[in-house]
């Protein structure tokens, strides 16, 4: 069966496990899916992230992070979705609680979060983001 939206399907497994107390999560892999998770471990919110590949399919594993017994990320949002894109100028692009949060953005020189794409100038697809 195939999915409609396999990025949104990676940040809901990574809600749902952060809500069960998971310490890591499994996940088809992807290229999209291998910078969402770099982004997440470059800005604090996952401890770590593997890829592994079994035959021809390649699967990550994302180590969830917890800080005193709760989860590092309280909100984990799609906001670009297939049936409706979301774009943004470099000087449109979002800022999640002031600044406290990050919005991860796929921009032409790769995917970045948010503070990095304004630093870089550059604007583009609003994947999702994270408080």
């Amino acid at each position: 069966m195939s999915m409609t939206d396999p990025i949104a399907d990676f940040l809901t497994r990574i809600r749902n496990g952060q809500r069960a107390r998971k310490k890591v999560i499994t996940a088809p892999s992807s290229k999209i899916k291998e910078a969402i998770a770099a982004v997440l471990k470059e800005e604090g919110y996952v401890s770590d992230y593997s890829v592994s590949a079994e035959g021809a399919k390649k699967t990550i594993t994302v180590a969830l992070k917890y800080f005193e017994g709760r989860p590092v990320i309280d909100r984990i949002e799609r906001v670009s979705r297939p049936a409706l894109r979301v774009y943004k100028g470099k000087d449109n692009l979002p800022k999640i609680l002031g600044g406290l949060g990050v919005a991860i953005i796929s921009t032409p020189s790769g995917v970045v979060s948010d503070r990095k794409a304004r630093a870089a100038g550059q604007g583009g697809e609003v994947l999702c983001i994270v408080a």
